[in-house]
């Protein structure tokens, strides 16, 4: 099995339970907080390594207490990533958790959302090139200035399959650098929001159908608690995957990371598309009934016995 590279941030969450989101000039006390380890590129590299899958984790740490934490957290799981130490501080992400378990983000972005060239020249050099044949990557670092320099190593490597998740930031991810991106064929993950946000189309189907048309292959949106729809440009049709419900409402941080990791660690392990998404059903769901990004082994476990 060849392996994939995950381009993307690892992050320290600082995870916030509300009772509500503040209005402006509002005083909210907060009982408590909890520090994690996070970001979209983590949370796949996380679903690889609880599959067995083969990755290389490309994720730039930087300094500060941030980047310590996340350096540990790493070092704690016996991750070490191909990318140096990186100069500058390492940012982080509040999440603030409604009663609901839906999150509000607010994301301070630090050295680890800054790629540099010669990273990629270093990679290309490397034997884990020729043991690499897919690669994820999240909207995030597109939108960021360094993802001018990920474009380029993508287009360089057209044999890869690429894996795209734009995130809720979409609509602000400048429109050359998605045109390049969607001209890589990329397997397009996002929600239904997302989907119509983007395209501007009145249906999910229509939304749906035009992003895999446009993209050529398939694109997965999403739905919550409606499953996820499989838009498969080959034969036209739209497979419709109902969700397994979560035993119970934590939070829905890292479900969509958590969603499109199993994906591709199904897909990686020969299961078929249908397959690998109803399996990433399961783990999404089991993310979503507790707090927090990523499952502990045991939890992964003891979801992964309803895949099989």
């Amino acid at each position: 099995m060849k392996k994939t590279l995950v381009i993307g941030s690892a992050v320290c969450d600082v995870v916030i339970p509300v009772d509500h989101l503040p209005s402006r000039s509002e005083d909210i006390n907060l009982y408590h907080q909890e520090l994690s380890l996070g970001g979209c590129a983590w949370n796949v590299c996380d679903c690889l390594r609880l599959f067995a899958v083969p990755f290389v984790p490309f994720l730039p740490v930087g300094s500060g207490i941030y980047g310590k934490f996340v350096e540990e957290g790493l070092t704690k799981r016996g991750i070490r990533s191909f990318c140096p130490p990186s100069e500058g501080e390492n940012g982080c992400c509040y999440c603030l958790v409604e009663p609901d378990g839906e999150r509000t983000f607010l994301c301070y972005h630090g050295a680890e959302y800054h790629f540099q060239e010669e990273w990629f020249a270093l990679f290309e050099k490397s034997p884990e090139a020729e043991k690499t044949d897919s690669v994820y990557v999240c909207g995030l670092e597109i939108e960021e200035k360094s993802g001018e320099t990920i474009l380029a190593f993508l287009e360089r490597h057209r044999d890869y399959r690429v894996f795209f998740a734009p995130s809720a930031r979409i609509c602000d991810i400048p429109r050359d650098r998605m045109r390049r991106m969607l001209d890589l064929s990329p397997v397009l993950h996002l929600n239904e929001e997302e989907a119509l946000r983007f395209t501007g189309c009145q249906s999910l189907e229509e939304a749906g159908r035009g992003l895999s048309e446009r993209t050529g292959n398939v694109v997965l949106v999403t739905c919550g608690a409606r499953g996820c729809l499989i838009f498969d440009p080959s034969d036209g049709c739209i497979t419709r995957i109902d969700p397994y419900p979560a035993a119970q409402t934590g939070d829905t941080i890292g479900a969509g990371d958590s969603h499109i990791g199993s994906v591709i660690a199904l897909l990686q392990k020969g299961y078929g598309i249908k397959e690998a998404v109803r399996g990433a059903d399961y783990i999404a769901s089991a993310v979503v009934s507790k707090k927090g990004a990523g499952l502990t082994d045991a939890q992964f476990r003891e979801a992964v016995r309803k895949i099989e």
